[in-house]
């Protein structure tokens, strides 16, 4: 046999070289994705530094009054400057108003928000669903002054025949009594508008965890004779429930930090009220959109405290919502 007829064989590659060492397009990537995430947290930490440096002078002087009382007041001297002997600066009745509109806001918001995010996931149509997904999303882009000048213009009115229902049947619960005839531009109202706002918080998170439901679950209890109804109580809820009390959680600490729409629809009085019938009330975030204006130095400190204090709170309920849904997600339960 000639040389020319024995076939070669064909080239072996290079050996690859197996090392740990990142290249250098993912060093890059990894850094600009490092530095957005610290940067949020630097962003998050100049706000907190700046609104504690501003209202730390009116925690030194009003103490632990500064959240349990309910007096705001300014003594102006003759000479126009504020008299800080004489000013007392509260926020409880602000802080237990948000509490209030928070309550309303979740007690309404969050059945509909779970029953809308159950039909979406096992009920509707691929069709209606894509539509309703759609729509959720933009309500959850929407400005709040939309909302609010929806509640002022539109729910205003339809919600003042609910709250006479509720005084007349349960009146004689001090939460629903009214002590006269000023029902619009209550905490009730506010409370329903913050809980349409909420809804797509809610209906998104609580919608994500329930399509994450183990598939074979779901036909195990199919297979086992149950209807859907049993595989939602059986299956769905114990799988999702601590995934819902996350989206509860950030949908609360929205509710506490809404501002312009509770300013468009409740009479700001700073008072502490328990009727949420009765056209009066606030919370913290619209005091400080009240008073800002004409705020003078000094009392424009003490809203920075009072800001602190709603800083604090939302980002306490967002941590919890966070801790919630990070768990429910390596557990899956």
């Amino acid at each position: 046999m000639s040389s020319a007829q024995v076939t070669k064989s064909p080239a072996l590659p290079e050996k690859r070289v197996i090392t740990t060492r990142p290249r250098f397009s993912d060093r890059v990537f990894r850094a600009i994705v490092t530095s957005g995430g610290l940067s949020s947290l630097l962003i998050l930490g100049l706000i907190l530094a700046f609104l504690l440096y501003n209202g730390f002078d009116t925690f030194r002087t009003q103490g632990i009054h500064f959240l349990t009382s309910s007096n705001w007041q300014a003594v102006v001297s003759d000479a126009g400057k504020v008299d800080v002997v004489n000013s007392h600066f509260g926020i409880a009745a602000m802080l237990i108003g948000t509490l209030i509109l928070s309550v309303i806001a979740v007690v309404v918001g969050v059945p509909i928000s779970v029953g809308a995010a159950i039909f979406l996931t096992f009920y509707a149509p691929q069709s209606i669903k894509k539509i309703m997904v759609t729509a959720i999303d933009l309500m959850a882009a929407f400005p709040s002054v939309l909302f609010g000048l929806w509640g002022f213009f539109v729910l205003e009115g339809s919600a003042e025949y609910w709250a006479k229902l509720l005084n007349k049947y349960l009146g004689w619960i001090p939460l629903f009594k009214l002590d006269g005839p000023y029902v619009n531009r209550s905490p009730f109202i506010a409370g329903l508008v913050l809980a349409i706002m909420i809804i797509p918080i809610v209906t998104s998170i609580s919608r994500e965890i329930f399509s994450q439901t183990p598939l074979d679950r779901i036909q195990a209890a199919y297979a086992l004779g149950g209807t859907r109804f049993a595989m939602l109580r059986a299956v769905a809820f114990p799988y999702a429930r601590s995934g819902i009390v996350g989206g509860v959680m950030l949908g609360l600490g929205r509710a506490m930090g809404e501002t312009v729409a509770v300013y468009t629809v409740l009479n700001i009085v700073y008072q502490v009220n328990w009727h949420i019938l009765f056209s009066a009330g606030g919370n913290v975030a619209s005091m400080i959109l009240l008073k800002f204006g004409e705020a003078s130095p000094y009392e424009i400190k003490a809203l920075m405290a009072a800001g602190l204090v709603l800083f604090v709170l939302t980002l306490i309920v967002n941590s919890l919502a966070n801790l919630i849904v990070s768990r429910t997600g390596k557990s899956g339960r």
